[in-house]
């Protein structure tokens, strides 16, 4: 059981900094048998970018877990296992943005 959801969509109303905390400083969450990567996204701007890259990327199979940060382009992406580089800069394109990196 997990107290959070699998992938937050911001609402494509206002500010992505509004009071409804879709704004947050990019720490990764550590979790039981999961697999946490960070990823560096270029041309994210607000909440309805960090919501479609989320989406996208929630797609892929062995996700449970998205969280997209604008104000740093970092993506991290919780999985059951490694993910496939290729695999995951396909959905960032789909989404309309630039897959530039991986961290750690």
């Amino acid at each position: 059981m997990t107290a959070e959801t699998k992938t937050e969509l911001p609402q494509a109303t206002g500010s992505c900094c509004s009071s409804t905390g879709s704004c947050h400083d990019g720490a990764a969450e550590v979790r039981e048998g999961g697999v946490t990567t960070v990823y560096e996204v270029k041309g994210m701007t607000c909440g309805h970018c960090e919501g479609a890259v989320s989406s996208e990327i929630s797609e892929l199979p062995g996700v449970t877990s998205v969280t997209a940060v604008a104000s740093t382009g970092r993506v991290t992406v919780v999985s059951e296992a490694p993910l496939d580089r290729d695999a995951v800069a396909a959905a960032v394109d789909e989404a309309g943005y630039e897959l530039v990196g991986v961290q750690g």
